[in-house]
């Protein structure tokens, strides 16, 4: 058994490439490191081929600390806390704010799940990966649910499928919707809410993980919180003890019920999500999941995909590096949509500037999702299949702009040929929701909103 994304060994190599992307020095550590035998290359799958021996891993232990102890790179345009993020919130966002009709939220569950479906089977394969696969199966562009009919030996060899969800993903073996954490964590959010309340606390969520949330269906930032819940550390000291990860997508994929059931309040949902988000994520991996609860808070009421970036914009601080990257992915989306590139173009430029960060990272992925809603104009088939052909984390990014373009659809206006095989319900590890129906998802989703 070689447990992922918590040993020692392998989270200080992510450790020192999160620094730097941070400002930090840590060449020290980095020389220390290397002098004893270890290496600076981060895993890509969150566990290196063999495990340290003892004297090494204890080494990586006493590094972790050194660079948890180091002063943060100052700098104002970043920060975590909820007051100096809501400073530059609008106090009007021009946004009807009525309940939105019962087709928009049950289009919002089917949008997310649609698109995480679509990414799952290539979670990690990286773009010019799929589009290998989707060539030599006479698929490309890409249209539909990826399929291993047809697929050569070689290729598929070269480029294997997710491991996991292979057997549940491909177009001739979906019945339903498989288990996934980019659902787990919006029926997690659900169940909080139901529970505590919308005054719950980072606490609460803390203890909706520990109680409903199994350990092992949880990865990299997650996984590390769950691990700092469980030495009896608190939020939010949970998202810094020895968690490289706490900039990554993580907090981003939790978030859209927090907008639904504040509909056309991107400020009031993005609170939600600050308070889900600090127990694992810190600065940008925040901003990731501000960013997403303020667009899906308008997804389900505005009528036009650039009413709901503007929304999620407006919460995010505007100085900062996620705003910037995703200000400036919309304008490439944008210029595809107008006919003036085309979408691979846009994609050249997305890993031209992201490329040197983790595929998990938040702001490479963030981009991809803000260029393929502005490219995708509102159309769930178009912007899905756009934002999974760039690779990255392909489930997560596809689950977000089916989310975003689910909810201005309406489940009445989507395809049935990508709605189908879901068969109306999801499968869930979280206590309590195997099995349930996106219409009942939808139907407790409207009532909290309007009890909000």
């Amino acid at each position: 058994m070689r447990l992922t994304w918590v040993q020692p060994e392998d989270l200080l190599p992510h450790e020192l490439a999160a620094s730097a992307d941070e400002g930090r020095d840590v060449s020290a550590v980095a020389r220390r490191w290397t002098a004893a035998g270890g290496s600076v290359l981060p895993p890509v799958s969150g566990a290196s081929a063999e495990p340290a021996g003892p004297r090494l891993r204890a080494l990586a232990v006493e590094l972790l600390d050194e660079c948890d102890a180091l002063p943060s790179a100052p700098s104002a345009a970043e920060p975590t806390g909820l007051a100096a993020i809501r400073a530059s919130w609008p106090t009007e966002y021009g946004l009807p704010t009525g309940a939105p009709e019962p087709d928009r939220l049950h289009g919002g569950w089917l949008g997310r799940a649609v698109g995480c479906l679509l990414g799952k089977p290539v979670e990690k394969i990286p773009r010019h990966g799929i589009r290998e696969i989707l060539t030599a199966t006479g698929r490309w562009p890409l249209a539909g649910y990826f399929t291993g009919v047809g697929l050569p030996a070689e290729v598929a060899a070269r480029w294997p499928w997710n491991r996991r969800s292979a057997p549940t993903s491909l177009a001739e073996n979906i019945d339903g919707m498989p288990e996934d954490d980019d659902l787990n964590f919006a029926l997690l959010a659900l169940r909080i809410l139901e529970t505590y309340g919308p005054e719950f606390g980072s606490a609460d969520v803390a203890q909706a993980w520990l109680d409903w949330l199994p350990g092992g269906r949880v990865f990299t930032a997650e996984r590390v919180a769950y691990r700092n819940l469980l030495l009896g550390l608190a939020p939010p000291e949970t998202a810094l003890r020895h968690n490289p990860f706490r900039e990554w997508i993580g907090a981003q994929i939790r978030t859209d019920v927090y907008g639904w059931v504040h509909p056309g309040r991107p400020d009031l949902a993005a609170e939600l999500a600050h308070r889900d988000a600090v127990v694992s994520h810190v600065r940008g991996g925040v901003h990731g999941a501000l960013w997403v609860a303020a667009m899906t808070s308008a997804a389900v009421v505005a009528s036009d995909v650039d009413s709901v970036l503007d929304a999620g914009e407006s919460v995010l601080p505007p100085q900062s590096r996620f705003a910037a990257t995703v200000r400036e992915a919309r304008a490439l989306g944008a210029e595809a949509a107008a006919g003036s590139t085309d979408w691979e173009s846009v994609l050249d430029t997305l890993h031209a500037r992201h490329g040197h960060l983790h595929w998990v990272h938040v702001r490479n992925n963030a981009a991809l999702v803000a260029a393929a809603l502005a490219y995708g104009r509102g159309d769930l088939v178009r912007s899905i299949c756009a934002v999974v052909s760039g690779g990255w984390d392909t489930d997560s990014t596809g689950a977000t702009v089916g989310s975003v373009t689910g909810a201005l659809t309406g489940a009445a206006g989507l395809p049935v040929e990508w709605t189908g095989p879901l068969r109306g319900r999801l499968r869930s590890s979280i206590a309590g929701f195997d099995g349930v129906t996106f219409e009942e998802l939808a139907e407790r989703t409207g009532r909290l909103g309007e009890e909000s």
